[in-house]
């Protein structure tokens, strides 16, 4: 076998898009080159107030696209920095367009963003982040 042994694998339990959550978002994305997207729709189990999502649920999203952004691009990686932009409150119980999308990347080091937005366009909130690729290491 060449190279490192990944360190992040998936157990399917992740919070955001493992499968076999019963308490997660159980997001799946989409790939193209460099960008991820999804859908998602927050019940009321997930909001802050009576009608808006929870500001952690959107971060969750935001940071969730960011990482498969990586991925799409051929590199697991984690968050270093993550900065986020609230735009307006997204309500509970409609459809939020979620997309990451890869910047740049220098060294291990990759630049992504993601937004959080309506179907018809309107933008709740966006997010740039600065992530670290796998490199096999664990320490």
């Amino acid at each position: 076998m060449s190279g490192p042994t990944p360190v992040l694998s998936d157990d399917r339990r992740c919070f955001a898009c493992g499968p076999e959550n019963p308490h997660g978002l159980r997001l799946s994305f989409d790939y193209g080159d460099g960008v991820a997207n999804s859908t998602f729709v927050a019940g009321s189990g997930f909001g802050g107030w009576t009608t808006i999502v929870h500001g952690g649920i959107i971060v969750t999203l935001l940071d969730e696209a960011m990482a498969h952004a990586a991925i799409a691009s051929g590199t697991r990686a984690v968050t270093a920095r993550l900065e986020v932009r609230f735009r307006k409150a997204a309500p509970v119980g409609v459809p939020l367009h979620i997309e990451g999308r890869l910047e740049g990347r220098r060294g291990r080091l990759l630049t992504l963003t993601a937004t959080v937005s309506a179907v018809d366009g309107t933008l709740y909130a966006q997010g740039r982040g600065r992530f670290v690729a796998d490199d096999g290491s664990s320490g």
